[in-house]
């Protein structure tokens, strides 16, 4: 399948959803905050984004950019894509039906609830909720919004790229992670080589890493703390055309890599992610990833819907 999301379209789908979401904010850190000082960091906080996650962005572009029937939409999702739809729909009054597996985290499907979606759970995994999405849908009519492998959430992903290049202009390179693709892939579609894009998965869910050993999207493992968000089983097939062609290389991180990641931007920024929110982080620390002297780093931190704080007391 060959890529056909690009830079035109992206800033075509930016314009389009600007209204709805956040400009979220970038950091600069210091490398020897981190001890890595040869090098110079930009923190992109999509956490902030609404909903708690960059999925916000492809849930806006998918509802505002296709035709939506009477009976609604219908997704599944590890939970931050459910949150984001929710919010979507819930903003643009549309009929939305959740479907997110049993290991979503109870953040995840309380947004959800609050946004005033239909949520149904059940299985284990995002391919269990994909499943009973789809019959759903099947049987209903309902449109499928897709998590990741879909036109037009690639595209709103996409604008994160746009956003963060006219905020940090000067990146040599940026960390991503990676669950289905998406995220990265419309990263990667934006910056069409002109900036290094590298791939951060957990060392429990490697569906790029998997499917770059295999020349192909290909069933991976689905374990680990960040596996409501990043382990759908197998990367998306637009995702894998785009990340072939202009993503270098992915790195793989372990739990305690991310739980530390997690720690020291709460030690550092007063930031709280969730674990696949610290995951592209968490390669620095764990020096999965190796910055040359003098090189500009972008790292995005996805997604902050976790109950690691509690503030309802």
């Amino acid at each position: 399948m060959q890529p056909t999301i690009n830079g035109d379209k992206i800033r075509a789908t930016e314009q389009r959803i600007r209204p709805y979401i956040r400009r979220t904010p970038v950091v600069a850190l210091d490398g020897a905050d981190i001890g890595i000082p040869q090098a110079s960091f930009h923190l992109k906080l999509e956490l902030l984004q609404h909903a708690g996650s960059f999925k916000a962005r492809g849930a806006f572009a998918n509802l505002l950019m296709r035709q939506i029937p009477p009976v609604g939409i219908a997704a599944a999702s590890g939970g931050n894509h459910g949150a984001a739809v929710a919010y979507a729909a819930m903003k643009l009054g549309i009929p939305a039906r959740i479907f997110v597996p049993s290991i979503s985290s109870p953040a995840k499907i309380a947004r959800i609830r609050d946004y005033g979606a239909e949520l149904v759970v059940g299985g284990e995994r995002y391919a269990d909720a994909l499943a009973a999405s789809e019959a759903w849908i099947a049987e209903s009519g309902a449109l499928a919004v897709h998590a990741f492998d879909q036109e037009e959430t690639l595209l709103g992903q996409g604008t994160l790229g746009l956003e963060f290049e006219e905020q940090a202009p000067e990146l040599d390179t940026v960390l991503v992670a990676v669950g289905g693709g998406g995220l990265i892939g419309g990263i990667a579609a934006w910056y069409a080589g002109r900036v290094k894009v590298v791939g951060v998965e957990p060392e429990g869910s490697p569906t790029l890493f998997r499917a770059f050993e295999a020349g192909k999207p290909v069933d991976a493992e689905t374990s680990g703390i960040a596996a409501d968000s990043l382990a759908p089983r197998r990367v998306g097939e637009r995702c894998f055309a785009i990340a072939r062609r202009y993503v270098a290389g992915v790195v793989l991180v372990d739990d305690d890599a991310i739980r530390t990641a997690q720690a020291a931007l709460w030690k550092m920024l007063r930031v709280v992610t969730e674990p696949g929110g610290a995951a592209a982080f968490a390669a620095l620390i764990a020096r999965r990833y190796e910055p040359r002297p003098r090189e500009r780093v972008g790292v995005v931190l996805s997604g902050g819907n976790t109950t690691a704080v509690d503030f309802s007391r």
